[in-house]
């Protein structure tokens, strides 16, 4: 019974092992350095990431990235990013201060289509902190259908906003205090078919949960048009100031949603045949448990991840101009408080799904 017991355990979780989602793009930050990041160039597209919205510097002014900046309790994330704004990153001549990483993908219609959640989390620590005078506009799209703003929104009464909010079709729809060394973990639900957008949230290593259900928006993206960082608009009377952004664990997924931190979705390279496999090894390993007695018994099951990097990007025109933000400029803010100004419940498919990459050794004695 106990041999029983404990496989039929094992197939449950494999079950939920092969219906977890699948990465479509892996900007873990995992597999390169700041400096792989430099060599990319619109005649020489390689990693993961498009990169040239920033200032006149070397990368390491605006994009370090290290084992200390990722979220600790995601154990899939190695290495994380801190995106900096300085006095010098200032892009094309522009007003505001931009540093920005885009996905580089050769198949565009990957991220762009169907219902997709696009993850992240964001931090910040008390040494060069955002400033709470300024506009920060982050993890947007170029039309702005949904982004997250940090700082006191432009057009607004009073003088500061210590909230992070979460915008969707031009309105702030959720709030929560952005406080020193929390990890706030999210992902966005993105319906490209039904134009719709809802949000997931959570802390630390909790579990996300759907915090905002969809809104609709004018959702749309080229594949080329997610900014991983953070633009901040001027304002009069308020200096540069040196600031940071934390980023871990960003990737975009389809299928069943990644909940967890503590196991692993499977990628888009096998990931059909090796969660199939999972659950025939779990099934097989139950029937022979039961019609015969087993000394030992010894199930295996690994699924295995492949961060897919490639090395062109599907953008239309030949310079940076072409990816140049439209800048929110107008936008309706929830009244600040320390609480989410929206709260819903959980949705029922959280307990279901695990995260990227995860192998199982199970071993039984009679």
């Amino acid at each position: 019974m106990i041999k029983q017991s404990a496989l039929a355990v094992l197939a449950a979780h494999l079950v939920a092992l092969a219906a977890a989602g699948t990465t479509v793009w892996d900007g873990s930050f995992s597999s390169e350095t700041a400096t792989d990041l430099s060599e990319w160039s619109w005649s020489n597209q390689v990693g993961a990431y498009q990169y040239y919205i920033h200032g006149d510097g070397n990368v390491t002014e605006y994009v370090n990235i290290a084992a200390d900046y990722a979220n600790s309790a995601d154990s899939l994330a190695a290495e994380g990013a801190k995106i900096t704004l300085d006095s010098t990153a200032y892009w094309e001549g522009q007003t505001m201060r931009r540093t920005e990483l885009i996905p580089s993908t050769s198949d565009t219609s990957a991220i762009t289509s169907g219902t997709l959640y696009y993850h992240f989390s964001l931090k910040r620590e008390d040494t060069n902190a955002p400033s709470i005078y300024r506009e920060h506009q982050i993890a947007f799209f170029e039309s702005h259908f949904t982004e997250l703003k940090y700082g006191w929104v432009s057009g607004e009464s009073g003088e500061s906003d210590d909230q992070l909010r979460w915008f969707a079709n031009s309105q702030s729809q959720w709030n929560t205090t952005l406080e020193a060394g929390v990890w706030h973990n999210f992902a966005y639900e993105i319906d490209f078919d039904g134009s719709t957008v809802a949000l997931w949230h959570s802390t630390g290593g909790d579990s996300l949960t759907k915090i905002v259900d969809a809104v609709s928006a004018s959702v749309s993206s080229n594949g080329a048009d997610w900014h991983v960082g953070v633009l901040e608009l001027p304002r009069d009377s308020y200096d540069d100031t040196d600031e940071d952004f934390y980023w871990s664990g960003v990737y975009i997924e389809s299928g069943d949603l990644t909940t967890d931190f503590t196991g692993s979705s499977s990628s888009s390279s096998g990931s059909s045949s090796s969660s199939s496999s999972a659950v025939a090894v779990a099934s097989s390993s139950a029937v022979a448990a039961t019609s015969s007695a087993v000394a030992e018994t010894s199930v295996a099951a690994t699924s295995t991840a492949v961060a897919a990097v490639s090395t062109s990007s599907a953008v239309a025109a030949s310079s940076p101009s072409s990816s140049v933000a439209a800048v929110s400029t107008s936008a309706s803010v929830a009244p600040t408080s320390a609480a989410p100004a929206t709260t819903l419940a959980a949705s029922s498919s959280k307990g279901a799904c695990v995260k990227r990459t995860k192998t199982v050794y199970v071993t039984l004695s009679a």
